[in-house]
């Protein structure tokens, strides 16, 4: 079995995340998308400390499917550099871990 990822990265809001993730659980490139809106982030962008309102997207799927995740997610986003983040997954309910591995083979 292809051990799950997490895919952590954030969007301007939840309509774009809401669109962003379907695409990649259509396409099979997760088995499931979590949408977490109302974030707030302060961060340093070109010598300034900016603050945002945000959207959490958490992505999973399969270890092999990361880099085409990664893909996908840069080019549907609209942020100059934005935040993607993969997060390897040390263990968990071994069902859930295959039904990840399944639903998110292309």
């Amino acid at each position: 079995m292809d051990n799950p990822v997490l895919v952590y990265t954030t969007w301007p809001d939840a309509a774009a995340a809401e669109a962003a993730g379907r695409a990649l659980v259509a396409a099979k490139l997760a088995a499931c998308v979590n949408i977490l809106p109302g974030m707030v982030s302060l961060y340093a962008w070109k010598g300034a400390i900016e603050e945002a309102s945000e959207t959490v997207m958490i992505i999973k799927t399969a270890a092999a499917r990361a880099d085409a995740v990664t893909a996908a997610v840069r080019d549907a986003h609209p942020y100059e550099t934005p935040a993607i983040l993969t997060l390897p997954v040390s263990g968990g309910e071994p069902a859930y871990l295959a039904w990840i591995a399944a639903e998110s083979r292309g």
